[in-house]
């Protein structure tokens, strides 16, 4: 007759080790999880209520992106699809936040290879603080490159874009960090009464935006102010970020989403790309869908 051998596994030994495999396995989520991030682009649709808007402006549909930071690990064919998604809203209106690579030679190369955008009433762009960096010749260089992909930069200037019997007012300013803004200026060129939308690329600027006034002396010079550079944090801990390039000078208020100040909207967005390393960790990459309507 055969003889059998068992071996005796204990209950309590099988738990531990299943314990281990799950301990290991959101180890493994944890480490992988933020290389993951990056890659989940989402589109954030906002109601924007605005008080005395004009009847020719209702439901008017604003894209905002900001952030792209094409580079090694943000290729032209991602840089294609965030433009098709853009193209895909069929938007009234886009306006692009700045920093679209890690440079200002990238910069002029990423509009040289853009692919075109499509909107009703034009693409209207600021630049960032990483388009902005040396030789400042480039500057003329990138606008120039800007113009021909079919955008309107906004340096220190404002742009109008009629609708029926009203405009929509699109004011941006150079770059906080690297270039030479002038929110004082840019705000004396618009009345209390117009609509008007402020892009700036990072919410640093808002010190100067909330002491400039309209051409008619009007504190409420503006109706939304978006704003990028910080994604969101990027690695956000409970509204703080490792990355001090990310931190801004204005604090955790203006780190991500939506506020309001002297009763006008701001947005301040998470951003497409990422800056420095590859990751991203409650700041999910997110452009923007503004809709507006009559409070």
């Amino acid at each position: 007759m055969p003889q059998y051998q068992y071996r005796y596994r204990s209950p309590q030994r099988r738990r531990i080790r299943i314990r281990w495999i799950l301990i290991a396995l959101v180890l493994v989520m944890m480490v992988g999880y933020p290389f993951v991030e990056p890659l989940t682009l989402s589109i954030e649709e906002h109601t924007l209520q605005v008080t005395g808007l004009p009847n020719n402006l209702k439901n008017l549909r604003i894209v905002y992106a900001t952030d792209i930071h094409q580079c090694a690990w943000f290729s032209q064919k991602r840089v294609d699809e965030v433009f098709t998604t853009i193209n895909n809203v069929n938007a009234d209106l886009i306006v692009l936040g700045g920093d679209y690579a890690v440079d200002s030679d990238g910069a002029i190369e990423f509009w040289r290879n853009a692919p075109p955008l499509h909107s009703r009433l034009g693409v209207y762009a600021v630049l960032g603080n990483h388009d902005r960096t040396e030789p400042e010749s480039n500057l003329v260089t990138l606008v120039k490159q800007m113009q021909d992909a079919g955008v309107t930069p906004l340096v220190n200037s404002v742009s109008r874009a009629k609708v029926g019997q009203s405009y929509v007012y699109i004011a941006g300013v150079d770059d906080y960090y690297n270039g030479f803004p002038d929110v004082a200026g840019v705000a004396a060129q618009v009345y209390a009464d117009d609509f008007v939308i402020f892009a700036g690329h990072t919410p640093d600027l808002m010190r100067d935006v909330l002491k400039a006034r309209s051409a008619d002396n009007d504190g409420h010079w503006f109706d939304l102010a978006l704003f990028g550079h910080t994604h969101g944090g990027q690695i956000n801990f409970m509204g703080h970020t490792p990355f001090n390039n990310l931190q801004t000078e204005v604090g955790a208020r203006y780190l991500t989403g939506w506020l309001e100040e002297n009763r006008a909207a701001i947005l301040v967005s998470n951003g497409v790309g990422t800056s420095g390393l590859p990751i991203r960790l409650f700041a999910q990459p997110q452009i923007h869908v503004i809709t507006l309507k009559s409070r």
